[in-house]
């Protein structure tokens, strides 16, 4: 695990380089802000239309193989798109084609490697390694951003791409040496034969139906989308907040998403502490983020809302290290890659319809109405929920204690 993290680090780091050199780098060549969109909602989409496929083919092929081979194509695509721009043979056309490869790739190359992480440890200490995982990712982002305008400044843009082919072959060669442990669960029922005919179609309706049948799932689903069409967008929202009604610059943004960054850290290490988490616990945290959020919208100040923004990174990590853990944990063990598939498709269209949703309640309410309009939104329906769920919960009935009552006593239990 310790080998696996460090070479996530390493992977991060050099995606988030790669991520951030690449909306200069259509900036230089269109000069379009909305073609630096449309390169990232390229990469995007194939999460839209194929994760149930990329999904599928997880639950089917032999975890580390896949993870190899998916972490190896990604490096030579990226070692492609360094060699072009270092031929200065790069134009947009070949960006979207290398940009859609690599989203495609990318669908089955997520679940895979978060459930060969999930393997790597006992099925007790899962939140915890989603915690570690979620500090990964957060520690990569920071380290990653900044080495992107070093990188460009001494070596140039395509030594961004070059590195992050590196990191790509850096996870693929750890990954022979991983030992699962002798506790993570089989790809298959063991009482399934191999030779039972299937169809990429019956593995994918199988997914889908179980996560539909899941009520908890589908809460989950529920208080994330929510939380991640009205909320989380701070890199927009924050912005035109401290630019506009608080009257600050780039430099008090700057330190703005600092904080941000310093409490998803944080919210990570709180996160990897977790034993049991659960639905009720992240639609919990949503709505404490929610009205956070609320919060912030009416900060006064600058300094009001650096004390704000860092519990709302907190609660927000925390939170998304306890659904990941759900998510990842709540289907057998067959079916996990495809449920992954289900929420990545379900992920995508809420990171391509949050954006402009919430631009156009900004445009309509300005940034204040936005982060006040946005936080009510979250909180009030999941508030709500989570009252009317406690009302039905039913309270056990006390069982009898003494020897001899079996038959009334699994009467009890039956109806508790």
């Amino acid at each position: 695990m310790r080998w696996w993290s460090a070479a996530n680090f390493v992977s991060n780091a050099g995606t988030w380089m790669q991520l951030t050199v690449q909306n200069l780098l259509v900036l230089q060549i269109t000069g379009s802000a909305a073609a630096t969109g449309l390169s990232m909602s390229v990469q995007a989409a194939p999460a839209l239309f194929m994760s149930l496929l990329g999904g599928a083919a997880v639950d089917r092929w032999p975890r580390k193989l896949t993870v190899a081979a998916s972490q190896a194509l990604l490096g030579a695509v990226a070692f492609t798109t360094a060699l072009l721009v270092a031929l200065d043979r790069l134009d947009m056309t070949a960006l979207l084609v290398l940009a859609a490869v690599t989203g495609i790739i990318a669908t089955v190359d997520g679940p895979a490697c978060a459930l060969l992480g999930n393997d790597l440890v006992p099925a007790e200490d899962l939140p915890s390694a989603i915690g570690v995982g979620a500090l990964v990712h957060s520690s990569g982002r920071l380290v990653g951003t900044g080495l992107a305008g070093l990188t460009v400044g001494f070596l140039g843009t395509a030594a961004a791409y070059a590195a992050n082919g590196l990191s790509f072959l850096f996870v693929a060669s750890v990954v022979p040496f991983l030992r699962p442990t002798r506790t993570a669960a089989p790809q298959t029922p063991p009482n399934t034969p191999s030779s039972t005919p299937s169809t990429p179609a019956m593995t994918v309706r199988e997914g889908l139906l179980f996560f539909a049948r899941r009520p908890r799932l589908v809460a989950l689903a529920a208080v994330t989308g929510l939380s991640s069409v009205f909320g989380r967008n701070y890199q927009l929202t924050l912005a035109v907040l401290v630019t506009g009604p608080l009257a600050g610059g780039a430099g008090a943004f700057g330190t703005v998403s600092t904080v941000l960054a310093v409490g998803g850290i944080l919210g990570a290490v709180l996160g990897a502490r977790m034993r049991r988490p659960s639905v009720r616990l992240v639609g919990t945290l949503a709505a404490a983020g929610a009205l956070l959020q609320v919060a912030a919208g009416l900060s006064p100040s600058l300094a009001v809302l650096l004390v704000l923004v860092l519990p709302m990174a907190v609660v927000e990590s925390v939170s998304d290290t306890a659904g990941t853990a759900v998510l990842q944990t709540d289907p057998p063990a067959r079916l996990r890659g495809r449920v992954l598939g289900v929420w990545s498709s379900i992920g995508t269209v809420w990171s391509l319809g949050g954006p402009p949703a919430l631009g156009l309640l900004m445009e309509h309410a300005g940034a204040r109405g936005a982060l006040i309009a946005g936080g009510l939104l979250i909180a009030a329906p999941i508030t709500t929920a989570l009252l009317l769920r406690s009302r039905r919960t039913p309270t056990p009935l006390p069982l009898p204690t003494r020897e001899g009552d079996i038959t009334d006593q699994a009467a009890l239990e039956t109806a508790a």
